[in-house]
């Protein structure tokens, strides 16, 4: 009786897609890491860029007041 509850054990494969799963999750999850690190720094430099042209203009305006 045991070896037949063992054969039957050996072919489950719900434990090998389980595991599948897992590791295309965590593929994804590295992958948005690495997408969210590259969109960073460029999101840095335009903030910069923005935040110099408002500072600039809101000194123009205050001059011409």
């Amino acid at each position: 009786m045991k070896l037949f509850k063992m054969k039957k054990y050996t072919k489950d494969e719900s434990g090998a897609v389980t595991v599948d799963w897992v590791v295309l999750t965590a593929a994804l999850v590295i992958i948005g890491g690495l997408v969210i690190s590259i969109i960073r720094a460029g999101l840095l430099d335009a903030s910069s860029a923005i935040n110099e042209t408002l500072v600039d203009s809101a000194t123009t305006l205050r001059g011409a007041s």
